[in-house]
C-alpha cells in the first residue's frame, strides 16, 4: 500500500472507530451517546488531518471559522427529526426531511454568506 493510500485508510480507521464507538454507547445509553455524537469529533479530526497535509495558521483559521457557519443550518435537523418521530412519521422518512432541510439551508447560506461578508 503507498504512503498515500496508507495515510488515508489510518484517517478512515480512526475517523470510523469514533463514530461506531457513539453508536455502541448510544444503544445503551442514548443520552451519553448523543453527547459523543454531538462533539465536533469530525471537525476536530479534520482540522488534525488538514494540519498534518498542510500546517498553515491563516488555512486553518478560515477552515475553523467556515465550519462554525456551516454547523449552524445543521442544527435545526436535530429539531425537526424528533419532532416529526413523535408525530408517528417513520424513521427514514423523518431522516430524510431532516437531510433535505439541511441540505436547503446549506444552500441558502452558501449563497447569503457572501452577501453579509463571510467568506466560506
Amino acid at each position: 500500500m503507498t504512503p498515500p493510500a496508507l495515510y488515508f485508510a489510518v484517517r478512515a480507521l480512526v475517523s470510523g472507530a469514533l463514530i461506531a464507538a457513539a453508536s455502541m454507547v448510544a444503544r445503551r445509553y442514548p443520552g451519553f451517546g448523543a453527547l459523543i455524537a454531538s462533539l465536533p469529533l469530525v471537525s476536530v479530526l479534520g482540522m488534525m488531518w488538514l494540519w498534518h497535509d498542510r500546517p498553515d495558521a491563516a488555512n486553518m483559521a478560515e477552515h475553523a471559522g467556515a465550519t462554525f457557519w456551516y454547523v449552524l443550518p445543521s442544527l435545526p435537523m436535530f429539531l425537526l427529526i424528533p419532532a416529526l418521530l413523535r408525530h408517528g412519521v417513520g424513521f427514514w422518512a423523518a431522516l430524510g426531511l431532516g437531510c433535505a432541510l439541511t441540505v436547503a439551508l446549506y444552500a441558502a447560506m452558501t449563497w447569503l454568506a457572501p452577501r453579509f461578508g463571510l467568506q466560506l
